[in-house]
């Protein structure tokens, strides 16, 4: 995954990464803004999951396959698959 690209479109990404990891609250949302770190450790928490688990979920998401683009970001959510 590009966690730059990821980062700069978070608002289009979060809401996908709440349909994958239905614990995470829009409060946990909100403060991991983003970040590969705090996204890994959220899902760490809320799943009871050990450290490296919670990396390989958030690796193993099937939006790496299909990067953020830099222009429509509607096209890029209705393509991302989570399942």
């Amino acid at each position: 995954m590009d966690w730059n690209r990821i980062e700069g479109n978070w608002k289009q990404f979060k809401g996908q990464a709440k349909e994958k990891w239905g614990r995470l609250t829009e409060d946990d949302l909100d403060v991991i803004n983003g970040r590969q770190e705090q996204l890994e450790g959220k899902i760490q928490e809320r799943y009871g999951l050990a450290k490296d688990q919670a990396k390989k979920d958030v690796d193993a998401c099937h939006c790496r396959d299909h990067p953020v683009p830099s222009g429509n970001q509607t096209a890029w959510s209705a393509r991302t698959n989570w399942n």
